[in-house]
């Protein structure tokens, strides 16, 4: 056996060394969303033994109306809906139906609930075809994430699910529920993200979609909305975006970033530890405060800029929700730290049940999750790292940073030309979760990759990040504005502008915006692409014809705004092209083209795509829209001469004081 062992391991290592310049195929662990196979082991174990508190946990679950294989599906439909309501609890009652009984299938091993799971999942996903309202964000993040769980029970636990309904399932998952949810919730509050987040990750690994996966979890790190884990727990005490909102929904907030934590945790990464344990600190700081004790409390401002709480709300406290046990049993059992609060809000009360209302989140912890102390999963060679971000700027290098990988002693990383490849080992032996690349040449696109070693061996490499080391060559960034306002940052990734700027606006004497500019010929014309979607709702961003980066120096600029009529939750977004010369006090809205509507506009939220282009023939500025980059409205035109060396680029400003935006173009060309 151990001849045998250390073949292995020799073989694992001759491999690692053979693959180490290409880029190796990622996998997913099965079943891993909020549970494992270690998991429903563990609780089998527990049930038969009759072990507290688990099998109370498990009565609860059993006797509820939705494990029951008798349960009559009230679906399905063609099209759900929220805001206005369409079968949104007719959805979300089979989706608790479907997982629940799936579960029960795995812990029993009674045919009977994996068929009516089966059923259920067939059902919906062959007939499914839309979710609508304003809500519809909201409404996908929720029960779809409890039928995606339930779809990962069935798959791997030999249900006698068949291939064709699995491939279906898939389909449907990519094409019904995905769409709705790929871009987040920037417009809302946070849970409204952390829904879509965790359901974007259960896809991804259901679908064995790396991309879908990745993408969602570069928003828990560093998403622009209010959902993201650093801007829904908003500072070291723990103090949530929606702590001053009411108590009910911040903890479903924090609880949708908890079930973000677990799949994490089944798939070899600890989101858990993320930011110092920033997790853990939101949920300390609510249960305290929901136990009747005093915690400190900062006014905020949420990154929509709608939302300004100045005390913490008391509008909910003390109904604790069923979210604590995954919480206390993580950190407490499995990591040895201590959660008091947390302990205390979970013993309240045990055992758990549902997750309510509807299908907000699962609940049920006291059998799902508890555990004795030092218990955990099996120890293997580690997942290969996640969550790859990659900043830079013009003097420094690139600085690549990656989410922890369980077991992980230390990294190596490698980087290309080449998004395929052959990577090279620029590092090696790397015991922290950050590296900076001072050798990048300027003006040149990377791509990154990291792989995680423990003494049993190597990982797979991680899924590459790309970055252009300053910006492309000829491009520079500059802040306009009194008092180098607005700061922020600025990057591209070889595809794509990801701008962060805060400032008070573009078209007003005062400016404050980021300039990302190169220069422009004589007649020469930029085209760029809007990729939503906006944070800042009062954001204005475009395009601009400058003559310097002086606040004063003549300006053309093509920018689309809201427009500020009372009502934050719907504003009217125009597109607006403004000529401004502060040296002759002349600032003119030259033109405005109609209100943004589909596909760009989407109850009053910018979530579609959208191209804007200045143009320049002589002292004729021109400006145009489009929805399809291919069919040009023409918004307007100027007629004044502009320097022959002008300078033109992306502009970018939130509309807000302390409250930064983040906008995103790509098809960037100017010629």
């Amino acid at each position: 056996m151990n001849y045998i062992k250390g073949l292995c391991l020799l073989l694992c290592s001759f491999l690692s060394v053979c693959l180490s310049g290409q880029l190796q195929a990622q996998s997913f662990i099965h079943p891993g969303l909020l549970q494992n196979a270690q998991d429903i082991a563990r609780m089998k174990a527990a049930i038969l033994a009759k072990q507290e508190p688990v099998y109370s946990g498990f009565l609860v679950f059993q006797a509820h109306s939705q494990s029951q294989n008798t349960y009559h599906m009230q679906g399905p439909m063609e099209m759900v809906g929220r805001n206005p309501t369409v079968g949104q609890g007719i959805y979300d009652a089979d989706a608790n139906a479907a997982y629940q009984n799936a579960l029960i299938w795995a812990l029993t091993g009674t045919q009977l609930y994996a068929d009516k799971a089966i059923e259920i999942v067939n059902a919906w996903s062959s007939t499914l075809k839309s979710i609508t309202g304003r809500d519809a964000v909201l409404m996908a993040g929720l029960g779809p994430f409890k039928m995606v769980n339930a779809a990962e029970i069935l798959r791997y636990t030999h249900s006698g699910w068949s291939a064709a309904d699995i491939e279906r399932t898939e389909s449907h998952f990519r094409e019904v529920i995905y769409p709705v949810i790929k871009d987040f919730a920037p417009f809302a509050n946070g849970n409204w993200d952390s829904a879509a987040m965790k359901t974007m990750m259960a896809i991804g690994v259901f679908c064995n979609d790396r991309p879908i996966f990745e993408r969602a979890l570069h928003y828990y790190i560093n998403g622009a909305g209010d959902g993201s884990l650093l801007n829904y727990i908003i500072n070291e005490t723990g103090q949530c975006q929606e702590s001053g909102r009411d108590q009910s929904h911040t903890q479903l907030g924090i609880a949708h970033l908890g079930d973000c934590a677990e799949m994490g945790w089944h798939q070899g990464l600890n989101l858990y530890a993320y930011a110092d344990n920033r997790l853990l600190k939101g949920f300390e700081y609510t249960a305290k405060f929901n136990l009747g004790q005093d915690v400190p409390y900062v006014p905020a401002m949420d990154m929509t800029g709608k939302y300004w709480h100045q005390r913490i709300s008391v509008e909910g406290r003390g109904r604790l929700r069923a979210v604590y046990e995954q919480i206390y049993n993580h950190y407490v059992n499995r990591m040895g730290l201590a959660a008091p609060y947390t302990q205390a809000a979970a013993e309240k009360i045990r055992p758990e049940q549902q997750g309510l209302p509807g299908a907000d989140h699962v609940g049920f912890g006291t059998l799902l999750y508890s555990r004795t102390a030092g218990s955990d999963d099996i120890n293997t060679i580690p997942a290969a790292p996640a969550g790859l971000l990659a900043q830079t700027t013009s003097t420094n290098g690139n600085t690549i940073s990656w989410v922890a990988c369980r077991g992980a002693n230390y990294y190596t990383l490698k980087r290309s030309e080449q998004k395929n490849g052959p990577y090279t080992v620029l590092a090696g032996n790397i015991t922290g979760l950050l590296y900076r690349d001072t050798k990048a040449l300027q003006g040149r696109t990377y791509y990154y990759t990291v792989s995680a070693s423990d003494k049993s061996g190597g990982s797979a490499n991680a899924y590459p990040v790309s970055i252009t080391t300053g910006f492309p060559i000829k491009w520079k960034a500059a802040d306009i504005g009194s008092n180098g306002e607005p700061k922020g940052s600025a990057v591209f990734d070889g595809r794509q502008f990801t701008i962060t700027s805060g400032g008070m606006g573009i078209d007003s004497v005062q400016n404050q915006f980021k300039f990302i500019y190169t220069t422009l010929k004589p007649n020469g014309t930029i085209t760029a692409r809007y990729v939503p979607q906006v944070s800042s709702q009062f954001s204005g961003f475009g395009l601009a014809i400058r003559e310097g980066l002086e606040d004063s120096d003549i300006q053309a600029a093509l920018i689309v705004k809201p427009e500020l009529n009372g009502q934050p939750e719907s504003p009217g977004w125009h597109t607006k092209l403004f000529f401004r010369n502060v040296k002759d006090g002349i600032i003119k809205d030259i033109a405005s083209g109609p209100v943004l509507s589909e596909p760009v506009v989407i109850f009053s939220r910018l979530t579609g795509y959208y191209w804007l282009r200045l143009q320049r023939k002589g002292a004729i500025i021109s400006a145009y829209s489009s929805v399809d980059g291919k069919n040009w409205a023409k918004i307007g035109s100027i007629n004044r001469q502009v320097k022959k060396n002008a300078l033109v680029g992306l502009v970018v400003s939130s509309g807000l004081a302390s409250v930064p935006t983040v906008v995103k173009f790509d098809q960037v060309t100017v010629y």
